[in-house]
């Protein structure tokens, strides 16, 4: 599963690191959504699919396989 962030989109809430620490940091410089694996480990696809449902700005996405 690959993950994709717009860090344009990106409100810095946190929620993502919170859900998927694994999966997820905030940049120090402005907050915003950094995808720290992707693909993200089948191990750890859960929690990223609940972080990406938990990002209140909707930046954070699962990437369509092509």
């Amino acid at each position: 599963m690959e993950i994709k962030a717009d860090t344009d989109v990106c409100i810095g809430a946190g929620m993502c690191a919170l859900t998927a620490p694994a999966v997820f940091d905030q940049s120090e410089e402005d907050g915003t959504v950094v995808v720290l694996v992707s693909p993200v480990p089948e191990e750890q696809e859960g929690v990223a699919k609940r972080a990406v449902h938990a990002c209140p700005s909707g930046a954070i996405s699962i990437a369509a396989r092509v």
